[in-house]
């Protein structure tokens, strides 16, 4: 495993890290709590230090689950979490961004996760307006930095435009924000120059596109539940499924790199990034993801590839998300 810095916040984080949204046994399906705790200790074991959750995932047990796996090794370890997104389906997402939450948020997260501190605390998928009309919301954060109850803060943007406003306009010394190789426009916007110039860290999320960058969902998979992606029209889940026959020159030659292994490894080429975040559920998924950062790295030529693919394709149809649930 290597390790980067997370922009200017004093955090070294690991290149790959890891995804728990899953784990809280909602958003991707069921999950078995005894698997997500060997997951967790699996990554550990392999070097992995940066670990991604929310209070929203599952309600909290995301982050009871990492709690009571990785208590021990808690020093040795970075835990980012997020505030102010409220439970929901479907694409409406409610949100309470006030400073009682912020405080009542914290104080439960830390309780969960059986910690005194948190490393990264990020508002999560906040209106940019608000933070507009309502200064205390930064204000509050960095009281909690000040206090020692966290070691620093950032933003997990809805889009990479707000991601690049945020840092903008209110200078987020960390951002997380959707890039893949079938959604680069956090490169394409000036996000990544832009923190690059300021030393903002930027988390990669959404890596594997909810799973379709695998190769292993097929286009015409149904979701129950309350998994997330049941919310997507099926031409939508079509069009990810088909997204990763484009890119099948790259990772099955000789067998050297998997679909899995190409997308994280597109993700790290841009050293404006410093850490991924997949979703593990098993520590199988552990082992495969690990070893994208023990592969070469991509070269010029594949990168090159990669973009043109990108550039010729539309993988999103604006209109999905007006198609799709909208509660």
């Amino acid at each position: 495993m290597r390790y980067r810095p997370l922009g200017r916040t004093g955090l070294t984080v690991s290149e790959i890290g890891f995804g728990t949204w899953g784990l809280g046994g909602d958003s991707y399906g069921p999950a078995d709590d005894d698997v997500s705790r060997a997951a967790l200790r699996a990554a550990f074991d392999r070097g992995i230090t940066f670990y991604d959750t929310s209070d929203l995932y599952g309600a909290g047990h995301s982050e009871t689950v990492l709690g009571a796996a990785l208590e021990d090794v808690r020093a040795r370890i970075v835990i980012g979490t997020k505030v102010g997104l409220l439970p929901h389906t479907g694409f409406a997402m409610p949100q309470d961004f006030s400073v009682a939450h912020l405080r009542e948020g914290l104080e439960a997260s830390l309780d969960r996760l059986r910690t005194r501190y948190v490393d990264l605390y990020l508002l999560h998928s906040p209106e940019l307006g608000l933070l507009r009309d309502d200064p205390e919301i930064i204000a509050t954060l960095k009281e909690f930095q000040a206090q020692g109850k966290i070691r620093a803060w950032g933003l997990s943007a809805r889009s990479p435009a707000d991601a690049k406003a945020g840092v903008e306009e209110f200078d987020f010394p960390a951002v997380q924000v959707n890039y893949n190789m079938i959604d680069q426009r956090a490169q394409d916007d000036g996000l990544f120059a832009l923190a690059r110039a300021r030393g903002t860290g930027i988390i990669a999320r959404t890596p594997l596109c909810f799973g379709y960058l695998t190769g292993k969902l097929a286009g015409d998979h149904r979701f129950t539940g309350r998994d997330h992606r049941a919310n997507w029209p099926a031409d939508q889940l079509s069009r990810w499924a088909e997204a990763p026959g484009l890119f099948a020159h790259l990772y099955d030659a000789a067998g050297q790199r998997t679909a899995t292994q190409l997308a994280l490894q597109f993700c790290l080429a841009d050293d404006a990034v410093s850490t991924v975040i997949p979703g593990m559920m098993t520590a199988a998924e552990v082992d495969e993801n690990v070893m994208a950062a023990e592969r070469p790295p991509l070269t010029a030529e594949e990168l090159t590839d990669i973009r043109s693919i990108y550039a010729s394709n539309t993988f999103y149809d604006r209109s999905a998300k007006q198609r799709g649930k909208q509660q």
